[in-house]
């Protein structure tokens, strides 16, 4: 496993999804988990397996009979790593623009508003 957390689709992170919630999974187990939220065919959550081994984002136990599929980054590495991405993507690497957009088109409860406000005072403090 590298340092830097893999690029995952739209639709892998259905299948990490899966994974994530549920633990380990035949794959069969996954196809009948996302199926239940989808109409995605067998062969198109394989594909989406395959695709994710190859990244190395799931490893494979295949002492088994049946091979196991499992998660090699947490649900909180991918996250972070896709809010670097799109943060670089969109906002050119600046935090900034991204939290005033937010706050000016987002309605907030106070107690969220304490809340980013008492994080905002801990990085202040930091």
């Amino acid at each position: 496993m590298s340092n830097q957390t893999p690029s995952i689709s739209e639709a892998e992170w259905e299948v990490m999804k899966v994974l994530w919630k549920k633990g380990p999974q035949t794959a069969n187990q996954v196809i009948s988990a996302i199926q239940e939220q989808t109409d995605w065919k067998p062969k198109t959550i394989r594909t989406l397996l395959d695709r994710l081994t190859k990244k190395k984002v799931v490893g494979v136990d295949k002492e088994q009979k049946i091979y196991v599929f499992f998660p090699l980054y947490s649900e909180e590495a991918c996250k972070h790593a896709e809010a670097q991405s799109f943060v670089k993507r969109v906002y050119g690497g600046t935090v900034k623009p991204l939290l005033v957009q937010f706050l000016e088109e987002e309605s907030l409860t106070k107690e969220e508003l304490d809340e980013l406000y008492a994080i905002l005072e801990q990085k202040r403090k930091e």
